[in-house]
């Protein structure tokens, strides 16, 4: 069976339109004398509109929300005739918090246009350079930021979720599935509550077992949680962990390869992670839930390059305008699962039902 996938990406048609400006070859010394000696034969050069990220700590190749945002950017480069680097478009990796000021500030010194901070972690950096620097275009993604030339991007995650839910309940064979998330924050929550009400929609018999690892970028953490859970019964995980999610993938692996015949499997989250699954001819990418940073990036992208830049605004993308979507991976849900997904899926977009943000026992 094909790949199919539910809420699918926001199309675009991004336009590859570019801005010609008069600049000068050679260092600035001959241009003086060449406008001095009134010689005004210049070669025209193309100004093009730039963009740059900076990822938060999980790093750029997290094969997660980071990867996916800079798929984004470079699709959105390719696109448009952009060159990596200075004019074009780039990234800088963060390795720590103390690293998110000095990376924005140096795109901001290599004269990005728009420079996107990936991750609720970078708000309080990127709001503090987008106050000192008015004047310049930033974009948040997973954070809300009333800095005037700050977008905000937000997701709907607990409809992606929702959608996992009904997936792991329908699939699981012990009833008993997990979810493991990195930090306890509310963007992780409403995967979290998401999930747990897609469950409880499609059997309310089947038990959840939650833990939260304290960490985006601890892989070692991933898999020990995923170690007690796959022990105790679990045998479907839902991870949203970034880079601590490689660990549950690394846990259901050594299973797979002990026991090919162990029913046992990880749904992914933010990117497809269906080769992360790869275990000789086995899988264990059940789907992935996809949250298309990458879509939502290279829309925010277009409207800036066209003057529209939506600075103090809050996007928010959910099902119904196609921003997260559950992928089939190559096959491993069968057709009736996926009827009742497709089924859930057009209740949330109609307002049948609606996904709560938060899960119950915290509030």
């Amino acid at each position: 069976m094909g790949k199919r996938k539910f809420g699918l990406g926001l199309s675009f048609l991004l336009a590859a339109g570019m801005i010609l400006g008069a600049c000068g070859g050679g260092d600035k010394g001959q241009q003086k004398e060449k406008e001095n000696a009134g010689n005004n034969e210049q070669q025209p050069a193309e100004d093009t509109f730039s963009i740059a990220m900076v990822t938060d700590q999980g790093g750029v190749d997290d094969k997660s929300f980071n990867q996916s945002a800079w798929k984004g950017i470079q699709e959105y480069g390719k696109e448009n005739n952009l060159q990596k680097g200075d004019g074009g478009y780039d990234y800088l990796e963060s390795k720590g918090p103390a690293e998110y000021a000095p990376n924005l500030n140096k795109l901001v010194s290599r004269d990005f246009d728009l420079i996107f901070g990936v991750g609720y972690l970078v708000k309080d950096a990127i709001e503090d350079i987008a106050t000192e620097r008015p004047d310049n275009h930033f974009a948040l993604v997973d954070e809300v930021s009333d800095v005037p030339n700050v977008a905000s991007v937000m997701f709907k995650e607990q409809e992606g979720a929702f959608l996992a839910g009904v997936v792991a309940a329908n699939m699981t064979k012990s009833g008993k599935v997990g979810f493991i998330g990195g930090m306890d924050i509310p963007v992780i929550e409403r995967f979290e509550a998401g999930f747990i009400a897609g469950v409880k929609a499609a059997n309310p018999d089947v038990k959840v077992e939650v833990h939260y690892a304290g960490d985006f970028t601890k892989a070692e953490l991933g898999k020990s949680a995923a170690n007690m859970m796959y022990s105790s019964g679990v045998d479907i995980i839902f991870h949203a962990a970034g880079g601590t999610g490689n660990g549950v993938f690394s846990e259901a692996k050594e299973r797979k390869k002990a026991n090919p015949d162990e029913f046992i499997w990880v749904i992914g989250v933010d990117s497809d992670q269906y080769d992360e699954g790869q275990v000789g001819e086995h899988n264990v990418t059940l789907t992935s839930m996809l949250k298309r940073v990458d879509i939502a990036v290279k829309k925010i992208a277009e409207q800036a390059s066209n003057g529209e830049f939506p600075g103090g605004v809050v996007t928010t993308y959910g099902l119904q305008d196609q921003g997260v979507e559950l992928t089939d991976s190559r096959g491993a849900i069968p057709d009736d699962v996926l009827a009742e997904v497709e089924e859930y899926t057009k209740k949330i977009i109609d307002g049948e039902i609606e996904v709560p943000e938060f899960v119950e026992k915290k509030k």
